[in-house]
Formats: structure tokens, C-alpha cells, sequence
């Protein structure tokens, strides 16, 4: 399957954190997204990323760090590949745990893509590389066929998803992470996201970024089951470019993060899209469970909804901000939480009611059909957020200036948000 990666377009130095944006595909599908302007220069030290990493502060990444640093906790990023030689994953990748039959060239990065989200996940930021918001979690590896893999042949050899998504399922992994997405509805991607869940697994997966374009539903987000994030600016503002629905169940911040400029590994490049957002959601998660190791999933993500940041009513969820934005500290400082029954999905209305607007579906085998889903191209030309419009049924509410603002983590996040309900 070729699918469009979940999708983080990349920024030139020269433009500032608040000025020049731009959306890529699902995530920043480099070496498929035209780089604005010229990008970090290709000799340009890594060293400067952490402090580029403005979400760790807001989220008091230190505070919750001296409580849990996901220690115990497995995620499989599933996505372009994982390098485990960057200095900031060094003895984070468990390559030896995936398994022969989908595991080829797991550790092999054909964009620099999967690496990122493995580092905004569990990065040590040795080296001044990255550092995960749960640096003590490791990754386990998975390499499919995304946006951006250009040889017939190799995406002919790559594990198809169904495969990958099962095989860890069987594993003790606990979080899937998925920054990817296509607008097609594939019948074995469902099946495998149900085994998975009914094997305690905590899926998480990015919504999209072609929201300004064509505001496709993006599956595996849009799968029952699947916990879809939106992207969140510095201020809790959703990125224009994320897609919306109501199959967004959170969102975290995923507008210029740094992330590796491409599979050189030799720089790092400031990024938009609902992939780092996935990364950072999946971090979240992690940070939670570790803490509470007895919790399911269903406690875990009851958890990161009941103290995620919003101004509406909890039974009134955004369609661009879900259930509100993820703060994973909020769980942490209070040891009598209270998560609710083992058992009890949290989502359970939005996997009755199912996923607004309609998607192809098709029966073909995963790996035969190409995704219909964003590129970089299109990506491209997506602007600078700007206003967004309204629609027949609902419309904006922009919290600016006097307005209601919701604190996530120690800053002060303002939110946009429309209605699901209205």
C-alpha cells in the first residue's frame, strides 16, 4: 500500500516560528514535499533542535518527567523506517523484536520520516538531537510502502499494514503509532485495527493535513477504534491544513517542530502536520501508562480525554479539536486519577455513529492500490493559516483577545473549535 505520510511539511531557516508556515501531506513526506525556499543548509549542525522543541516546555515536559518518562512502555511506529544510529536513538530501537515476516528493512529510513517520530517519541537528545516527550519508552520499528518509497520493487517487498498492524498486536507492544493516512477504506486494514484492539492495543493515527485542499476523511484515523489527532499551533490554535471530522479525538502540537530535513540525517528542518502531533499523542500516552502499568488502553486514553484542554462541554467534542488538547500532565500529578471501568470505550460513540462524509471503499489487497490521499504537491499549496471558512451547518469559533482560553500544560493555549453537534 502507498499511502500519503501523515504528513509535516518543512520550513526555511529563514522564516520565523510565526510567520511562514506551510502544510505538507499527512506529515512531512520529505524527498515527495518541496522544501519553502532552501530549507536548513545540508551541512547545518543538529544541535540546535532542543531548543526549537517549544511544546516540552509547554507541556511541562520536566515536571512530568520526574513522575514518568514512559519507562516499560513499547511503541511500534509504523511508518518509513526507524534509524537507530541517530544519536539521540541510540538504544532506543528495539529492531529485534519485529518480527522476520514484516520486518524488511525495518531500520532502514528511505525518507527520515519514521525516525523523526520515533525521536519526538523516545529521542534521549544525546548528540543535541531531539528529545522525545517519553524518553525512557522504546521504538519498535516498521517499515511500509508511503509516499515518498520510489523503487516498484522495493514497495513490492514492504509489509503490507494489515500484516504489520496484526503482528503487533501479537506482541507486548502497547501504543501504535501511525502517521500516515489515505482517504481509501480498506475492509483488511478495519479487521486488523479490531484484532488489535481486542488485543489491549492503543492506536493512535494522524487526520490529515489537506484541510485548505480537499478535506478528505483519512483512515487509519477514521477507523473505530483509532484515536484520530488533529495539530495544534504554539498558541492551541488547530493548524488550518488539519483535516476535520468527527473522527478527531485529539489534538497536540504539531506546527514548526523540528524534525530531520530528509534521510541524510545531517540536519533538522522545522515542520507542520498532524504526523508530529500523532508522535507527540503517542508519547502522551506512553508517558500515562508507564506511571499506571495495570491501566488498558481504554483507561489510558479515558484519561488523556477527561483532562484534555477545552472550553466546551466533554459530550460536545470539536470537530477540529475533538475531546480538547492532550495534556498528559493533568493524568500525572494526581496518583488517585480516577480513569474509569477497564473495559469501557471511550470513544464508543464516535465508533457507533461512524466517521462524517463518505470514502471509497475498496476490497483489493492493501498493497495493490495506490492511496488517493494527500501528496506533497498539494500540500504545497496550502497557505499560511489564515480564516477559515464555514460551512452549511457549522461555523468557526475563534477564541482571540477576550475570549475563552484553556491552559495546556504551563502555557495558555487559545482554541479554535466548531460544533459536531451543530
Amino acid at each position: 500500500m502507498v499511502a500519503a505520510i501523515g504528513q509535516g511539511g518543512r520550513l526555511s531557516a529563514s522564516f520565523g516560528r510565526r510567520n511562514g508556515r506551510r502544510a505538507s501531506a499527512v506529515c512531512s513526506a520529505f524527498g515527495a514535499v518541496a522544501v519553502l525556499s532552501a530549507g536548513l543548509a545540508p551541512d547545518a549542525s543538529a544541535a540546535d533542535a532542543q531548543p526549537r522543541q517549544w511544546y516540552l516546555t509547554a507541556m511541562k515536559a520536566e515536571e512530568m518527567w520526574k513522575v514518568s518518562t514512559g519507562k516499560g512502555v513499547k511503541v511500534a511506529v509504523i511508518d518509513t523506517g526507524v534509524n537507530p544510529e541517530t544519536p539521540s536513538l541510540k538504544g532506543q530501537v528495539l529492531a529485534g523484536e519485529v518480527p522476520k515476516a514484516v520486518g524488511y528493512k525495518a531500520t532502514e529510513d528511505y525518507l527520515g520520516h519514521g525516525t523523526s517520530m520515533a525521536e519526538l517519541i523516545a529521542g534521549t537528545g544525546a548528540g543535541g538531537g531531539l528529545k522525545g516527550l517519553a524518553p525512557g519508552a522504546k521504538i519498535v520499528p516498521y517499515r511500509i510502502a508511503l509516499t515518498g518509497l520510489k523503487s516498484e520493487a522495493e514497495k513490492e517487498k514492504a509489509p503490507r499494514l494489515p500484516a504489520v498492524i496484526r503482528a503487533v498486536a501479537d506482541s507486548d507492544v502497547k501504543i501504535i503509532s501511525m502517521s500516515f493516512g489515505s482517504e481509501i477504506n480498506r475492509p483488511e486494514v478495519l479487521a486488523a485495527v479490531k484484532y488489535a484492539q481486542s488485543k489491549g492495543k492503543l492506536m493512535i493515527a494522524s487526520t490529515g493535513n489537506k484541510a485548505e485542499v480537499k478535506n478528505f476523511i483519512g483512515y487509519p484515523a477514521a477507523y473505530p477504534y483509532v484515536v484520530g489527532v488533529a495539530a495544534s499551533d504554539e498558541s492551541g490554535k488547530v493548524g488550518k491544513f488539519s483535516e476535520h471530522g468527527n473522527y478527531v479525538d485529539l489534538a497536540a502540537p504539531g506546527l514548526d517542530i523540528p524534525t530531520w530535513c530528509d534521510a541524510t540525517f545531517r540536519s533538522y528542518c522545522d515542520g507542520v502536520g498532524t504526523s508530529m502531533a500523532t508522535a507527540i499523542a503517542s508519547a502522551s500516552a506512553a508517558l500515562v501508562w508507564s506511571a499506571h502499568p495495570k491501566w488498558t488502553a481504554n483507561q489510558v486514553l479515558a484519561g488523556l480525554i477527561d483532562t484534555a484542554g477545552r472550553d466546551w462541554a466533554k459530550d460536545d467534542p470539536s470537530t477540529y479539536l475533538g475531546y480538547g488538547l492532550i495534556r498528559p500532565r493533568k493524568v500525572l500529578e494526581n496518583a488517585d486519577f480516577n480513569p474509569g471501568a477497564p473495559n469501557v470505550d471511550p470513544l464508543a460513540r464516535e465508533n457507533a455513529t461512524g466517521e462524517t462524509g463518505s470514502a471509497p471503499s475498496v476490497s483489493a489487497p492493501a498493497s495493490s492500490q495506490p492511496s488517493k490521499g494527500t501528496s506533497g504537491e498539494d500540500a504545497a499549496s496550502a497557505a499560511v493559516p489564515s480564516s477559515h471558512s464555514s460551512d452549511d451547518n457549522t461555523r468557526w469559533y475563534v477564541i482571540l483577545g477576550a475570549v475563552l482560553v484553556a491552559a495546556v500544560g504551563g502555557g495558555a493555549f487559545a482554541l479554535a473549535r466548531k460544533r459536531r453537534t451543530a
